[in-house]
Parts: structure tokens; sequence; C-alpha cells
């Protein structure tokens, strides 16, 4: 009996410490999401190539409305004809987008097909259809969620509630929702009406444009994987409905009787009768065809078909509005055939970017067309001659990145999806931010994977896809190739479309290249030496299964724009052992070498837990402080899983566990980086943002403020500026500007009351204000961080008002508001109190039993009841008027312990982040009122070592809290010319502010005393004696009103016609101050002398403007004893 009691003892106090547990992770959690909420990522472009763009839609009662569905970066909207832009799913699930389409009837209605209707290696998956009332301000997701990819809306011209949707379905494996799906409910229920096979969908559908019952559809029968791509097969047809898309028959007569590929459609907008078929046919070749009967037969009209990257990355057929039988094949060039398909020419795109995929018309204007590329929207409006390209859609989509450590500011470079290698900086000197023309090419072609070589910014490497790698001068421009290559009677070398490069931690000259084989040059590229065989499967990727099977060589391949199979795609070197490399396949395969090269240890990787063997290894890294520790992240969707694979090992990879706790599921995980100094600190980009760990891998939390849902494929850190970089695929470059706070952030850290956490250094320099500011609303600019120093500090509580205790309450049934903090304290939100028992609540709170049954008869009462108020009593709400706000002050020292700045901010929990302008303030005067301005003279802080201290400010209380933390500030940029009075600035500025101050007091009291003196003169009819004796002194002081204001600040009649006149004193005081632009200089001679002639006139003023002051004050007394009323201030 004892032992059972000693037992259920022990099984209680396990119980109650679990409980405990729970509750305190629960607190600390809270916390910890407070303080990585305080970090926001900053857009920085660029925008000068954009990205690729997938449909676009014009709508038709408003021609300067555009809806703009980019392939990979969401849906855009633009009200003025593309001088701006709104991204209108930022905050959706999805990233890639496929079609729009405009309701006829209601053009408030947007439908949105998510997932992009290409067959590219680089395509992103849709999650259904979406639709928005709002003109795109909200949206509510409508079905077809496991369609992936879906090709074409179209919303009935007459009834809102039939909706027809062409779903092509997954790319990457079969099943999934593919179809022709139609709605007549507007969208809240979908039925299937065109069913082929698992592996074919709907590519392309058409109406006609006099019969909605009539419609044509095209399939597509298709499948990728991460060795092959087969663009066809015998699902791919053309079918036709004439009862409004619930029956379907297939109409091939006179089509190829072979496995066929992508087929795009249009219809004459003329003639109805008249179909257009682009069609793709076995190994790349295909035809166009036409057909004069609605449907009923085809002809052949030429074997074009659309080229370049391939018939899967293109055939949208358009068949023009104006023109009877032109229509335009989107291709790398459009192609345009002016009689129905029979010949082709290339349209005029001179000045444009290639690779077209959407094409707009305009009913009114023959001479316009507005098309979408893989390099963003042009716009031409006279007929192709002249095209004009939107420039401010920062759409970009980077594979992968590298930043270089150029001083004062830091470069990035990325490689792109058909918009080359790019450069630019990460912040300017300009006060404006960021422009397009900051940014260039380094490189053509595909962009891939840059390095920097540390330490020499001038040498940089990049490289076009499938290995073209270049070694690039900074200081010219000019590129050397430095692919490494075969030798004689070897097997040609493959390089994956995205090759990977490594510099060396141990020596910036040498670096490491993938391909089947790991090489590695000593003198940065001019040579290179094989340190491995080859380390992949070495398969014949031909007679590997594609759509289930093996498949006959007479079929739909195409394998020209993707990577050869078997390939090298992750590299890694350790920091601290020079002989640990690391080298990923996209076979499966992870192998290591502990001794430069010579000997290499292979492992397939499903001896990773629960990892498929398929799975691609996107991104391998040594750890920074432990050689036997490393981190590993791979992928397998293109076998149609879309998991997290991310692992760790710390014994060298003889064993590895998985480190994806806090990613969810369905999330990609692309690339990780470890901070340099915290070896807990991590990052990791994945398919839907950045997420990070304070643990080394045991936990990821959402890490992405100020991003959209947007892939991030490729991070970096800079480490002189604790920078971190991030390339997306679709959206460009961020930063997230001094993450280095990260690094003291933890499950003990958050609990602390605060934390002041130490800047970096504060570089001191004039921004250049130069530039037009009239270049007009489309110009793309990116903003720069703040200037000065960026200041981080942490408050595990923050302060909320009366009122929104209030407002809280009313919304809890009126609950005391001290009882709903005491609960939010615990971990307890009013939402679960009703679920947690009560005796659990007693125990963890300070409240008492009875307290707590109210509390849940309050809730279950009011459950329901929106509207149950108490009104609060007159005396709580002026309190809440009344209020004074506690708030944090930040008092910055220099180096001689003098304050040279004070700042303040509310009281709010969590990270909170200011900037320090690096200037000081020399005070002067200010005005009693709510509408005054700062007059303070602010002049540069000095190079030197500062200190910044936090206070609370609780009504009289000041308080510090945290501990002090110094930083140092350093101007970065020298004068050609050096002031030879820079060293009498100081003194002259104090004797700046001590007149200016005058002259501030000297105004004040003049004004005061014009309106005092303005009221006397009204006051006049209420005079009881001396009328006439005081009218005159009256009249007399305004007569000296008039002229001392003429000489204070000049001819009121000059100034009314811009005439010019002399100057005055504050005109002279201007002028001391150095003028209207500031300057690192300083004030010369020249402003000195402005600033003795300011004191003389000043002198001369200021004794006449007391005698006129001091007669106002005798007029009033006079007045007021002769009956005229009390003037007050």
């Amino acid at each position: 009996m004892r032992r059972l009691s000693a037992l259920l003892l022990i099984i209680s106090i396990s119980f109650l410490f679990n409980e405990n547990f729970a509750q305190d992770s629960k607190k600390v959690d809270k916390n910890l999401k407070a303080a990585l909420k305080g970090f926001k990522f900053r857009s920085i472009g660029p925008a000068f190539m954009s990205g690729r763009i997938a449909d676009i839609a014009i709508d038709p009662k408003n021609e300067n409305t555009w809806y703009v569905a980019v392939g990979s970066g969401g849906l855009w909207k633009t009200k003025n004809a593309g001088t701006t832009w709104t991204p209108l799913t930022d905050n959706q699930a999805f990233y890639s987008t496929g079609c729009v389409t405009i309701d006829p009837s209601n053009n408030s209605t947007i439908w949105l097909g998510t997932g992009e209707n290409v067959g590219g290696r680089h395509v992103g998956i849709g999650h259904g259809i979406f639709k928005s009332e709002d003109g795109g301000i909200s949206w509510k997701q409508m079905g077809l969620k496991k369609s992936e990819h879906i090709s074409k809306i179209i919303v009935h011209p007459q009834n809102s509630n039939i909706i027809w949707v062409a779903a092509q379905g997954p790319l990457w494996s079969s099943g999934g929702e593919r179809g022709l799906y139609k709605s007549i409910d507007g969208g809240k229920s979908w039925k299937n009406t065109l069913e082929i096979n698992e592996w074919t969908g709907v590519t392309d559908l058409i109406i006609n444009p006099e019969n909605p019952d009539i419609l044509y559809a095209a399939s597509w029968q298709r499948h990728r994987n991460v060795a092959a791509y087969m663009g066809g097969g015998p699902g791919t047809s053309i079918y036709k409905s004439v009862d409004g898309g619930d029956n379907w028959k297939k109409i091939d007569n006179g089509l190829p009787r072979e496995n066929l590929g992508k087929i795009g459609l249009a219809i004459s907008p003329m003639k109805p009768n008249v179909l257009y078929a682009a069609v793709e046919m076995e190994r790349k070749k295909g035809g166009f065809f036409k057909s004069v009967n609605a449907g009923g037969s085809w002809k052949k009209m030429s074997a074009t078909v659309s080229g370049g990257t391939g018939p899967h990355y293109y055939q949208e057929v358009y068949a023009s509005p104006h023109v009877f039988d032109r229509v335009y094949l989107a291709n790398v060039r459009v192609k345009v055939s002016d009689n129905g398909g029979k010949d082709f020419y290339t349209m005029k795109e001179k000045r444009k970017h290639s690779d077209n995929h959407a094409m707009v018309f305009k009913k009114g204007d023959p001479n316009y067309i507005l098309v979408g590329t893989d390099g963003g929207i042009y716009e031409t409006f006279d007929n192709t001659e002249n095209w004009k390209f939107v420039s401010n859609l920062p759409i970009t989509q980077f594979y992968k990145l590298a930043v270089d450590d150029a001083e004062p500011f830091y470069n990035i470079y990325g490689g792109t999806q058909d918009n080359n290698t790019q450069g630019g900086p990460s912040r300017t000197f300009r006060s404006n931010g960021i422009t397009n023309s900051d940014w260039y090419v380094v490189l053509g072609g595909d962009g891939h994977q840059p390095a920097t070589e540390p330490g020499n910014p001038n040498i940089l490497y990049a490289q076009s896809q499938e290995g073209y790698l270049h070694r690039i001068d900074r200081t010219n421009g000019e590129a050397v190739n430095i692919r490494p290559q075969e030798g004689i009677d070897e097997p040609y070398e493959r390089f994956n479309w995205d090759s990977p490069i490594l510099i060396s931690h141990h020596n910036p000259k040498h670096i490491y290249f993938g391909s089947q084989r790991v090489w590695k040059s000593e003198n940065r590229g001019d040579s290179w030496t094989p340190i491995s065989g080859d380390l992949t499967k070495n398969e014949e990727r031909f007679a590997l299964p594609i759509m289930g099977k093996t498949q006959s060589f007479d079929n739909a391949w195409d394998v020209y724009a993707m990577s050869t199979y078997n390939t090298i795609t992750s590299l890694a070197e350790s920091k601290m052992n020079k002989n640990i490399l690391y080298a990923g396949t996209d076979d499966g395969i992870l192998q290591m070498t502990k001794d430069g090269g010579k000997t290499w240890i292979k492992n397939t990787v499903d001896i990773l837990p629960n990892t498929p063997s398929s799975a691609f290894i996107n991104d391998i890294k040594a750890d920074l402080f432990d050689e036997n520790t490393a981190y590993i992240a791979l992928d397998n969707h293109k076998f149609g899983d879309y998991q997290p694979y991310l692992f760790k090992t710390n014994d060298g990879g003889k064993s590895w566990k998985s480190i994806n706790k806090g990613i969810p599921k369905e999330t990609l995980v692309w690339r990780i980086v470890q901070d340099h100094v915290n070896p807990k600190l991590l990052f990791l980009g994945t398919e839907y943002g950045v997420y990070v760990s304070i643990d080394q891998g045991e936990n990821w939390h959402k890490f992405s403020n100020g991003l959209p849902t947007i892939p991030v494929r490729d991070l970096a850190i800079q480490k002189r500026e604790n920078d971190l970089v991030i390339a997306t695929f679709g959206r460009s470059f961020y930063i997230l500007d001094d993450y280095s706070p990260l690094r003291e952030i933890n499950e003990e850290s958050v609990n602390k009351e605060a934390i002041l956490f130490s800047p970096r250094k504060g570089l001191q320099y004039q921004q250049m204000y130069g530039g037009t500011s009239s270049s007009g609303s489309s110009s793309f600019v990116a903003k720069n961080p703040d200037y000065g120093v960026l200041i981080s500090y942490y408050l595990k509580d923050g302060y909320t008002t009366l009122r929104s205790k209030r407002k809280k309450a009313e919304s809890a049934g009126n609950i005391d508001a001290s009882i709903i903090e005491e609960l939010n304290k615990n971990g307890y939100s009013l939402n679960s109190v009703l679920n947690t028992p009560t005796d659990e609540l007693t125990k963890k709170t300070n409240l008492e039993k009875n307290t707590i049954t109210s509390v849940k008869e309050t809730l279950e009462k009011n459950k329901d009841k929106k509207d149950v108020i108490k009104f609060p009593g007159w005396e709580a709400l002026d309190k809440e008027i009344n209020e004074i706000k506690p708030e944090i002050v930040l008092m910055i020292n220099d180096d001689n312990n003098k304050l040279v700045s004070t700042i303040s901010r509310p009281l709010s929990k969590g990270l909170n982040r200011v900037n320090w302008d690096l200037t000081t303030s020399i005070s002067t005067a200010i005005k009693s009122s709510n509408n005054s301005y700062d007059r303070n003279l602010r002049t540069k802080a000095k190079d030197g070592q500062y200190k910044i201290s936090m206070y609370i400010r609780n009504g009289k209380e000041l308080s510090q809290v945290g501990e002090s933390i110094t930083f140092n500030v350093t101007s970065i940029r020298k004068n050609t010319l050096e002031n030879p009075l820079s060293d009498k600035h100081d003194d002259y500025y104090n004797s700046l502010a001590i007149l200016t101050t005058k002259v501030i007091t000297l105004n004040h009291n003049f004004e005061k005393g014009n309106k005092k003196l303005n009221t006397i003169k009204k006051s006049l009819k209420y005079l009881k004696n001396h009328q006439m004796e005081i009218t005159s002194k009256v009249y007399t002081l305004l007569d000296s009103m008039y002229n001392l204001k003429r000489e204070i600040g000049g001819s009121d009649a000059k100034a009314e016609i811009g005439e010019k006149d002399f100057q005055t004193l504050n005109g002279r005081l201007y002028n001391a101050k150095g003028g209207w632009r500031p300057n690192t200089y300083g004030p010369t001679r020249l402003h000195m002398q402005s600033f003795e002639i300011a004191e003389m006139l000043f002198d001369r003023l200021k004794l006449k403007v007391e005698v006129y002051l001091k007669e106002i004050e005798d007029l009033q007394q006079k007045m007021h004893e002769n009956g005229a009323p009390l003037i007050l201030e």
C-alpha cells in the first residue's frame, strides 16, 4: 500500500511538473514569437529585368486596370496602365499563379488559377482556384486544391454562376484534380466533365463568342521528373462540347496519329467556325492546324511549332481581333501568320525580352498589344514597331546569390531564371534609395550560383546554365571562361543546370566545382584537377521509368532545356578541417571525403530517416565550429513529394537525425546557413519563406516578417554587417539588416525584463540628395536602411492602455481587465478558459476558485452575445482620456559622457528597433503650442565611441532597464579639401545656437506684440475716456509695427510679386547656418561673416523691438484704465 501511495505521489508530482513545464513553455514561446516578430526584411529589388508573366487580364470597362498573374510571384494589379502596382496575394498560401479572369458581368469579381501552365523544371505548384469579389482586396479559396496547375478559367458571359476551369493537374506525379471542371453555383461545387487518365489534364479552353454552349478544350498528357521530361501521350487531343461543357466529344479528324504534346487553341473572333491549333508532336516536332468547320476536321497549315526551351514552355495561340486569319504563336520570339498558319514570320521584338507567354489586345485599338514574357511586361502602341517596358515590377526569379565584402557597402550577385546574372548594391549613398540604374548584368543566359572571393571584391565567379563558369574582373567587367573540361577519350562532363561552386575557407584562391566529379583549382580556375571519380549513379536516363514505366524513343521526349542527370548539386568544405569535403547529387547520393578527395565514402540518401532514395540534395553545410557536425537539405518534389527533408549529423556522417520540427508539411527546404558567431543560430530558406532556429535545428520558427509568400531558394550572411540576404524565386532580393540581436535571443533571455543589444558601427557620411525627383511615379525605387545607427531592444512586457483594457473586457463580457491580464500572463487566453479545468486554473494563476467560476459563467453566458456591454462610468472614461502612458527612453552619450541624443518610444512588447540619425542637437527655442516645430540646430555626431542606456519613464519615475552598451561611429567619406576653420566649428555652432535662440525669441515676442496691438485696435470702441489721444497712439504704433516688419522680414509688396529685396536678419542667419544643402565641409569664413552681420542686425533691431513692446504694454494698461477690456496673453 505504501508503495502504491508513493507511486501515486510520484505520478502526481510528475503530472504537476509536466503541467507547469507546458505552461512555462507556452509563455516562453509567446515571448519568443514577440521577439522574432520585431525583425523585418527589406525589399531591394531589382526590377530592371522583371520576371516571368503567366497571364494578363485587362478590365474591359476600364482598360487602365490590369491584373497580372506572375508565374512565381503572385497576382498584381495596376489601375493606371502600369504606372504603379499593388500585389494582391502576398499573404495567401500560394505564390505561383497560372491564369486570371475577370467576370464579364461584374468587373469586381476576379477568378485566379494557381500553379502556372508550363512544363518547366522550375515551375511552382498551386493551391487551387481562388475568387475575389472586391477587385482583389480579399480572396476565398474555391476548391480544386489538388490541381496544382490551372491553365484557364472562363466565366459564362451572361451567368456568373457558371464557370469552366481547365485543370492541367500535377506535373511531377499522376493523379490529383485534372480535367475540365464546371460549376453552376458560383464555384461552391465542381464537376469534372472531361476526365481522361491519371497523367492527362486540360491545358487550354476556348469559348464560342456567339454561343457560350460551344466550347473547345485541349487535353495534355505530360510528366516530368528529375531525370527527364515527356510532354505527350495518347491522352493528348482536342475536344468539343455543344451543351455548355456537360459532355465532350473528341475532334481529332486530320490531327497526327501519334503521341501528341502540348496544344494551344484559338478561335476567330470574326468567324467562330474557324479554329486554330498549335500541336506538339514527337521529339519537339509539331504543326499548326486550322479548322473551318468548327472542329469537324483539321488541316495542317505548316510544320510550325514553338521552339526554344520547348513547346511545353509556350504554345499559346492568339487570334487577332482586328485582322481575320492573323494568328500569333507564343514562342521564344512570337511567330505571326497573316494567312491562318500557312506562313509564319517573326514578330518585331527589338529591345524586348524573349520567351513570350501572354498576349492581350484592345478591341478599339488595332495597333496595341500587351505582352507578358520571362522578362516582364511590354506594350506596343504602333503594331510591334516599338516596345515600352514596364520596369517597376520586382519579380525576378533568383536561384542563388553571393555577397562580397566591398566597402563601405557590399554588393549582391544573383543568378536568375532567364534574366542573366545580376549584381547591385545593398544600399547607396543616395537618400532616395536603390534604383534600377544601380543594377547591372555581369553574365548572360540563365544565371546560376555565383561566388565571391573573400577580401577581394573585384573577383567574381558567375555561371550560366549547365556549368558554363566564368571568372569576372569587376574592375573592367571582363569575363574569362573557366569551365572544367573532360580529357581526351573521357565521357562528356555532366554539369547540373545549377552547378555548385565553392570558395575554400582555407585559401580564397582555391575553388571547387561540381559535375559528376568534384573539381579543384588552386589558381582561381586557370587550371583544374578532378579530385574524385564519378560520384553519381551514372544511369541512362531514357531507360528510367517515366509516366510509370519505361517509354519508347518514339515519343514526346524533350530534355533540351533541363539539366543533365546524375550530377553533383551541392558541395561543402569544413572550416575546421580542410580535408573534409561533402558532395551531394541529384540522384540521391551523399559522398564525403576526409583526406581532401583521395578517397570518398558513399551513402545513398535512404540511410537518412524516412527519406526516399530518389531525394535530390539541395544543400549541404559543414558546421563552422565542429568538424563532425554537418547539415543536409533535400527535397523529393520532382516525384510529387513536397515534404521537408532536413537532417543533422554530430558524428561525421555516421548517423543523421531529422531536424524539421516546426517546419510545416508540404514545405520544401532549399538552403541552410549558420551564423558565424553563434553556432546555435541557423537560417533556412524554404518554399514558403524563411525559418530560424536558435537551438541548432532542434526547433524552427517562421521568420518571414516583411516577406510575401514566396520561395527562398538561397540565403547568405554578410559577416561584416551581420545582414541576412535572401534570394527569392519570384520577388527578387530581400535583406534583413543587422540580425545580430538574434544571437542573444533564447528561451532564457526572453524571460528577462529588458535587453538592449549592441548595434553595429555607425557609418557617418552625407547622404546625396542629387538627381531628379521628377522621374514619375513609375520609377522603381527600393529603400535604403534608415540612415544612422539601428538600435534594437527587447521588452518582455508592453503597456496596455486603459482604453484597450476596457475594449478587451467588453469583448469578454466585461470581465475585469486585471483578471484577463493574470490569465494571459500564465498562458491562458479567454478562448481556452472554458475548456480548462477550474482546478488547473486555480493552481496556475493567482485567482481564487470562485473568481474563475465567475469568469467561466460570464464567458458561457456571453459567448453568443456580442452586445452586452457594461457602462464603465465617467470617472473611468476621464482616466482613459487623461492617461499618461509610460515610454521607453534611450539616452546616447559620447565618450565624454555628454548626452548627445534622446529617443522616446511607446512601451511595446517584444523586439523593437529604432534609428539614431547620427546627429546631435544644440537647443534653441520652441513655442509652447501643439503645432510648433523643432528649430534646434543639428550637427553630425563626431567619430568615436558612444554609449546607449535604456530607461522606462513611468510618470515621475525614470528607471534604467537592461545594461548600457557601447558602439562606434566612423566617417567613411572624406572631403578633397580640408576646412581651415574646422577647429572653430564647435564654438561657432554654440554661438549660432545662442543667436538663433535670441532671434526666435525676438520674433516670437514681436508677433505676440503685434497680435496684442491688433486686439487693442479692435477694442477702441470700448473706451470711455481719452478716445482721441489713445486712438492716435494706437495708429502711431501700427506704423511702427509695419516699419519693423519690413526691417525684419522685408517688403511685403516686393515678396508678393517676387522682386528681390535686401537680406533680412532671418536671411543672414540662414546663410550663417551654411545654406540649404547640408555638407561635412562645415562653415566657412563666408558663413561666419553672415553670422557677424546677423549679430549686428539683431542688436540694432533688439532695442527697437523692446521699445515698441514696452509702448504696447503701457498702452494696454491705459486702455484698461479707460474702460477697455483686459487683454489676456
